[in-house]
């Protein structure tokens, strides 16, 4: 693939990004608006993972234009920050309500998860793409 497609895919996972975000600061702003003037750090910050977790280095990855990370490790990485962006909505949701669930623990544990997944493929495949190619053959 040439590198200005490339560049233009990452402004386009940047541009839905920013999307999410405004989709993610537009339903916190609804619902503590009919919560009754009760406010969740978890709910206002919700917005700020998808904003710096995945538009952030997309735009950098489409500024440097090289090292642009497999699709399997985009899917993870994106995986992994929606788990932890769905948990910190679900926690501020709980928290308005005024109760505590012991399960909102498996959110940033998933989420983490596949972040880190998402860490070592990449490094992994940068690794691969990186080593020097072995050919079988006769020397002549």
């Amino acid at each position: 693939m040439y590198t200005s497609v490339n560049n233009e895919k990452m402004l386009r996972y940047a541009a839905a990004s920013v999307i999410l975000s405004a989709f993610c600061a537009l339903f916190g702003a609804v619902y503590e608006y009919f919560s009754h003037e009760v406010y969740s750090y978890f709910m206002i910050y919700a917005v700020a993972l998808p904003l710096l977790l995945c538009g952030l280095p997309y735009i950098l990855f489409a500024v440097n234009g090289k090292n642009i990370p497999p699709l399997n490790v985009l899917r993870l990485w994106n995986s992994g920050i929606s788990t932890l962006t769905v948990g910190c909505i679900f926690e501020g949701v709980l928290e308005i309500y005024g109760t505590t669930n012991r399960l909102i623990i498996v959110y940033p544990i998933a989420g983490s998860v596949l972040c880190t997944a998402a860490v070592i493929l990449y490094v992994v495949s940068m690794k691969k793409h990186h080593s020097p190619v072995i050919t079988t053959g006769e020397i002549v």
